[in-house]
């Protein structure tokens, strides 16, 4: 048997699943060691330290620097709102006043001695990761967060975009060769996972984002739909922070690709239970792949090991992920020993693959990945 080089995709109704919920700087651990918990279920929390603006106190009233303590209203640690005086001046026996208010509301947190400036520490901002999954805290990451375990069903994408969201599934389309087009999209999926087929239509997308759909998983998307659901040209390195209503999922590749048969039934079979879902993909080194959580309720008795990491064998089911068969199923033929050289120049070892239509290639192993079940 010889090691796959790629992290294969997950597909399986029935596997261990372990989250790492943390925060982005230390905190509090709101949940307890072996705590059962919802995806809604605020597990730490934080507070981001809010920028410092700079109020230029002496230039507003026109004064010296060194005058400020005679009109300053407020002094260090002081708790300021929008619109409230921070520095008051009179001329003319008080006649004419000159006000310098708060921009922001926030804390006062420097007064310097040699420019009069005073600096406003911004309203901290509060930050709450919450579990995502139904499941289990088996490890606390203290000041950081948890990790989390579940069972259930695991269905991993090649890309996405869009963040963690949550919602019912629903298959809306009869074969997963189905393009889900426009008026197949309708108000009761609000809220909902919506399964197209082979294709979503640029369209219907833009559609499932106004009405409220929590997130599409589609076999393929056409990069020219993407950009215009997005509004930008997207690098494809590090996804899952865009600001869009609906998240995607893309089991297959870019185009039109029929959904693989067994990721689509496992679908159909999960219709109407609550999944959670995750269009962030990373393909560069610690590889995140987008991904759709079923949980089932999990006892200490059903609990087994995490699966072992699969090989390359004759008969192993794969995915290529370089061109010219980028997101083409296919199943080994042969594994060849000897290393040979390719058009790059390189010599690498290769695999011999019948692609799902029958037609026998050649591919450098490392542009495989292992379809794991």
């Amino acid at each position: 048997m010889a090691t796959a080089y790629t992290p294969g995709l997950k597909v399986t109704p029935d596997t261990n699943i372990r989250k790492t919920r943390r925060l982005p700087l230390k905190g509090q651990v709101m949940v307890g060691m072996g705590a059962q918990v919802e995806p809604d279920t605020v597990v730490a929390m934080t507070e981001l330290p809010g920028i410092m603006q700079t109020v230029r106190v002496p230039e507003v009233l026109g004064i010296e620097p060194s005058d400020l303590g005679r009109y300053l209203k407020v002094a260090v640690g002081d708790r300021v709102e929008r619109g409230m005086m921070i520095a008051e001046s009179k001329s003319m026996f008080g006649l004419i006043k000159n006000e310098c208010k708060s921009p922001v509301g926030g804390v006062v947190e420097l007064i310097s001695p040699v420019s009069g400036h005073v600096g406003i520490r911004h309203k901290p901002t509060p930050v709450e990761v919450r579990a995502h999954i139904c499941g289990r805290v088996i490890e606390i990451i203290p000041d950081e967060g948890v990790i989390l375990e579940a069972r259930g069903a695991l269905i991993q994408g090649i890309f996405g975009i869009g963040g963690e969201r949550l919602g019912q599934i629903k298959v809306v389309v009869d074969s997963p060769a189905d393009i889900l087009e426009e008026d197949r999209v309708t108000e009761d999926l609000a809220g909902k996972v919506v399964i197209a087929g082979s294709n979503i239509t640029g369209a219907a997308l833009r559609k499932a984002a106004s009405i409220g759909v929590s997130g599409v998983v589609t076999g393929g998307i056409i990069d020219k739909d993407l950009v215009a659901y997005l509004g930008y040209d997207i690098g494809v390195a590090i996804t899952g922070q865009e600001a869009v209503a609906t998240s995607l999922i893309v089991t297959e590749g870019f185009g039109v690709i029929r959904m693989a048969e067994r990721t689509f039934q496992l679908l159909k079979h999960l219709e109407g239970q609550q999944a959670s879902i995750d269009g962030s993909t990373q393909i560069r080194a610690g590889v995140i792949r987008p991904e759709i959580i079923v949980p089932c309720e999990m006892s200490a008795e059903s609990a087994q090991p995490a699966e072992s990491e699969q090989s390359l064998d004759i008969g192993t089911k794969i995915r290529l992920i370089r061109s010219p068969h980028f997101g083409q199923l296919a199943e080994v033929t042969a594994l060849p020993a000897e290393p040979v050289v390719i058009e790059s120049g390189a010599k690498v070892r290769i695999l011999e693959a019948r692609l799902s239509g029958g037609e026998v290639v050649s591919v450098p192993r490392a542009n495989v990945e292992i379809i794991q079940g």
